[in-house]
């Protein structure tokens, strides 16, 4: 396994204001540059980095500035996230032509994995057809992802229509895609990381790891919350998973360098660290 780190630590997350009146322009994104993050990202120790698909659409004329910042600090460009509404069939369209974008230059970039959030929650609540749309959806994204070269995901998140045990199972059901087991949401959201990984071993696509802490609800460098990582990772090792793991905070009131360096140091250091637990 190789890790990646998440630069929205650097910033948190915001969208694109044009999706205000057009859905095909909506996209997640870190505000600021992304160069102190990957310089901190590298010197942590990650090989990789995972990047909000708005942030690539946004460098213009910049796109070979990055790729040298990524070669200058030899990280990988693993993963890029986006999301969208997908309850919505008669916007699916534009949701389409958007995350066609996304696709395009997630690819262009050479990213090995395209990370979907999201499922829009009705004012009125969800509804059980909400979740058939949404895997409709799901679905076409994914093949066409796969088509570029990505390998698709779909990541349970708190705030969105699949958040719950019964949710995911839900979207699940009706959909193909592969899971991105977020340790911290799935735990957040009332579900044992652990048996939702064993669960959904055969489509285990990409992990997220970070901790949680319920008292203040607020997610954690790796060991300092209440996730049992070494349950976790020793999961993930039981379904033959070997590709980027991801590790995040979705953004972090505190020291955003030094937490991806007391993450990687608990991953270097800490019982994950046993090859025989976590390959290399």
């Amino acid at each position: 396994m190789k890790f990646a780190y998440q630069v929205n630590a650097w910033g948190g997350v915001v969208g694109t204001p044009g999706a205000v009146t057009d859905i095909s322009n909506g996209f997640y994104l870190t505000p600021g540059g992304p160069a102190p993050a990957i310089a901190a990202i590298a010197a942590a120790g990650f090989s990789g980095i995972e990047i909000f698909d708005g942030n690539l659409l946004s460098l213009g004329e910049g796109k070979d500035d990055f790729r040298r910042l990524l070669d200058e600090h030899s990280v990988e460009l693993a993963g890029v996230y986006s999301g969208g509404h997908f309850i919505y069939r008669d916007a699916h369209e534009d949701e389409l032509a958007r995350f066609d974008r996304s696709i395009a230059v997630a690819a262009e970039f050479g990213a090995r994995h395209f990370v979907l959030g999201g499922g829009a929650i009705r004012s009125t609540g969800r509804q059980d057809q909400d979740y058939v749309v949404m895997a409709e959806l799901l679905d076409q994204v994914a093949d066409r992802a796969r088509s570029a070269g990505l390998v698709p995901s779909y990541h349970p998140h708190l705030g969105s229509l699949a958040e719950a045990p019964e949710q995911i199972d839900a979207l699940l059901a009706a959909s193909s895609i592969g899971l991105c087991a977020d340790v911290a949401h799935l735990a957040a959201g009332g579900g044992d990381p652990v048996q939702i990984i064993d669960t959904y071993a055969d489509r285990l696509d990409y992990v997220h790891l970070k901790d949680y802490d319920p008292q203040t609800g607020s997610f954690m460098p790796l060991g300092e919350g209440v996730v049992d990582m070494d349950a976790v990772v020793q999961a993930v090792v039981r379904t033959g998973y070997s590709d980027w793991v991801g590790v995040e905070l979705d953004g972090y009131a505190g020291d955003a360098a030094d937490a991806a360096r007391r993450s990687f140091a608990y991953l270097d250091d800490g019982p994950l660290a046993d090859s025989s637990t976590l390959p290399r």
